[in-house]
């Protein structure tokens, strides 16, 4: 692969690599799901406003306890603030995620009766709601296709040579015009997998990418398939 092929791709050699890759992906990571644990929107919503900043390995330790001491809307917008960022101290920002949540229930009681909307426009009108929590509400809490951009679904994103823009809303809609609207969810939990688990930040195993021939960015981290297989994470 020549640095001059990834240069001159037209937009359709694009759309179409972009699609093999995600196929590809989806072989690799046939599990990919969103790995916050949650049983209903509000829980959802609630844990990706937490995951800011923080692991999905300690979102889920926090929030066994935090759901079963605030079941609903209203008992956020009623909790004691202090002892709502005890409980969510190991996230970190605990203050300012205790005040997401506490404004957060306030808007679901006064303006959606309770309940998480099933409308982004909605959503991102909640404090403490972007676009990528939104989407991954939507996504996964309602069955309505977005592409939630994260850190990792950025990089990737443009290590794949999908885009060159650092703004997530700006990535997003470059993904957007290359996958399939019924696989932008999916599509999201299979790059977080690959970022996670193999296309790291700092040193890619790319001698054990699958997708190391539609790569641009192939060859920036380790590329000897033995070295390359140790780092990957299961």
């Amino acid at each position: 692969m020549t640095t001059r092929r990834w240069q001159d791709e037209t937009q359709l050699a694009r759309v179409r690599r972009a699609r093999r890759i995600n196929r590809l992906l989806g072989l690799r990571y046939p599990d990919a799901h969103c790995e916050l644990d949650f049983t209903n929107p509000l829980e959802l919503l609630v844990a990706t406003v937490l995951s800011a900043q923080t692991t999905d390995v300690r979102v889920n330790q926090v929030t066994p306890e935090l759901f079963a001491r605030y079941p609903d809307a209203l008992s956020y917008a009623q909790a004691d603030r202090t002892f709502l960022q005890e409980i969510l101290r190991p996230t970190g920002f605990f203050r300012a995620k205790a005040e997401s949540l506490i404004g957060i229930g306030q808007a679901l009681v006064e303006r959606f009766d309770g309940r998480v909307p099933g409308r982004l426009e909605d959503l991102v009108t909640l404090p403490g709601v972007g676009r990528k929590t939104a989407n991954v509400v939507l996504g996964n809490a309602f069955g309505i296709p977005g592409i939630t951009v994260d850190t990792h679904v950025g990089r990737l994103a443009r290590r794949l040579g999908w885009t060159t823009e650092e703004d997530p809303v700006k990535v997003e809609q470059d993904l957007m015009v290359l996958l399939e609207r019924a696989e932008w969810t999916m599509a999201s939990h299979r790059l977080i997998f690959h970022g996670r688990r193999t296309c790291h930040a700092r040193t890619p195993a790319c001698g054990a990418c699958p997708i190391a021939a539609d790569c641009p960015s192939n060859g920036i981290g380790e590329a000897d398939p033995v070295l390359a297989a140790a780092l990957v994470k299961g």
